[in-house]
């Protein structure tokens, strides 16, 4: 009986180690977040100046560089012939800085004779003030042609082009290289692009309870929205970030408006008040609005209506068609210049964010997972919970430490319940070789069973 007593001691003991090690751990903050919130999985790299000195980038992998005033810099591609290839750069101007109408970035994917498989430039334009904007280029496989095709070395050029009078501080970059996926048989056979779609503005959408959603600082933590009316408050020279999942078939608006000032004699005019701009699932860019102008009266601004998703945009020319050439998370960024602050101080500002996704989700094109160019009931909860992106990965990063700390618990209590039943049968065996034992003709074994069992 005494045996008995301290085995099902032990057993509780080992037991309650169990539903320890299941516990999960709790998050903890990070702290405020920067002015432009980096993808912390980005690897730091540099640019080369040189195309033969340029470091290789992998794809489904982020990075961080920087480029200086006049700046061209060199990345390095290793591509199959069958790889379709996105690299997108994030321009992130480093402590403010003066920048003119026609300052920006050019990127471009070259061959080895230097050659273009595509370019696009990135332009503060009419919004003549820092703030992050992003490019992207690509090199994709098309049979019909005899330029950039084949597996082999190809270049990333990105170029820093600034006027004489624009501020010489050092631009940040964030640069990403996807790959698309591979497409199902008779997915892509489509060669001619639209060249008419829907225009009209949609019906507005109705306004939730909880409309209240602000916005990330960047695309790695853009918060997550659905058709809707969406409520937020911008500061002056702030860049709010949001990306709403658009599918196959769907076709994205988008209008941003800022509330009146409370102040009755205020009303000086600022031009390119608030600036709106719309970007694909690979960073690509796809459309700005014309930068809104502010008097302290309500005022809005809207993209102008793009295609519905479809595989055959990318053979249009107009780059706006082109980029809404595959399904994922659209982003959508808005920036209130830093000038409105002269005229109306620095308090945040009242921002609605109307947005409608239209069509019925369609088929994809693609012959396996579609990554980040697809829509999934995942992504559709997110938007539905206004999860952000660093949520969802913060999420996904809790879950495994929590599944780690759980194999390492569990492991541990293996051993201790090993070496639990090891002292029990250690101590049984001593039991039947005392007088009175079993091989005496004594009680049996408390767990039964002949010595050697245990």
């Amino acid at each position: 009986m005494r045996q008995r007593s301290r085995g099902r001691a032990i057993l509780a003991a080992v037991a309650a180690m169990c539903a320890v090690a299941a516990l999960p751990g709790q998050a903890h903050g990070a702290g405020e977040a920067a002015a432009y919130a980096f993808d912390p999985q980005a690897k730091t790299v540099g640019g080369a100046e040189v195309n033969t000195d340029a470091h290789e980038l992998t794809a489904g992998s982020v990075y961080r560089s920087s480029i200086k005033f006049g700046q061209k810099l060199y990345y390095r591609l290793n591509l199959k012939a069958t790889t379709n290839a996105y690299v997108s750069a994030v321009v992130v101007p480093k402590d403010g800085g003066k920048v003119a109408y026609g300052d920006g970035i050019s990127i471009s994917v070259r061959d080895k004779s230097d050659l273009a498989c595509s370019s696009e430039s990135a332009r503060f334009g009419a919004a003549e003030y820092p703030r992050p904007i992003a490019a992207y280029a690509y090199r994709n496989v098309d049979k019909d042609s005899n330029s950039c095709q084949g597996a082999g070395v190809y270049n990333v050029l990105i170029e820093r082009e600034s006027e004489d009078t624009s501020g010489r501080g050092e631009w940040e970059l964030e640069i990403r290289y996807a790959s698309e996926p591979e497409f199902a048989k008779g997915g892509a056979t489509r060669t001619e692009a639209p060249e008419d779609w829907p225009s009209a503005s949609p019906e507005p959408p109705g306004a939730a309870k909880d409309n209240r959603r602000h916005g990330g600082s960047s695309y790695y933590d853009a918060t997550s929205l659905q058709t809707g009316e969406w409520k937020d408050r911008v500061e002056p020279g702030q860049t709010l970030f949001y990306r709403v999942p658009v599918d196959w078939g769907q076709q994205i608006y988008a209008t941003a408006a800022l509330g009146n000032s409370t102040d009755p004699d205020a009303d000086e005019y600022v031009s390119g008040a608030l600036a709106l701009s719309l970007d694909n699932p690979a960073h690509g860019h796809v459309d700005n609005a014309s930068p809104m102008s502010y008097s302290g009266k309500p005022a809005s601004v809207s993209l102008d209506p793009v295609p519905p998703v479809a595989y055959e945009n990318r053979f249009a020319s107009d780059t706006s068609v082109s980029a809404m050439r595959f399904a994922g998370w659209y982003y959508l960024s808005v920036t209130l210049s830093p000038e409105v602050a002269k005229a109306y101080g620095s308090k945040p500002f009242p921002l609605t964010l109307t947005v409608n996704v239209k069509g019925d989700a369609g088929k994809t094109p693609y012959a396996g997972d579609a990554g980040i160019f697809g829509v999934s009931e995942g992504d559709k909860d997110m938007a539905r919970s206004g999860q952000s992106g660093a949520q969802a990965a913060a999420s996904r990063s809790s879950n495994m430490k929590l599944l780690g700390a759980a194999g390492i618990g569990a492991g541990a209590v293996l051993v201790l319940a090993l070496g639990a039943w090891m002292l029990l049968a250690r101590r049984g065996r001593a039991a039947t070789a005392a007088p009175g034992g079993p091989a005496d003709g004594g009680q049996q074994h408390p767990y039964g069973g002949p010595p050697q069992a245990w």
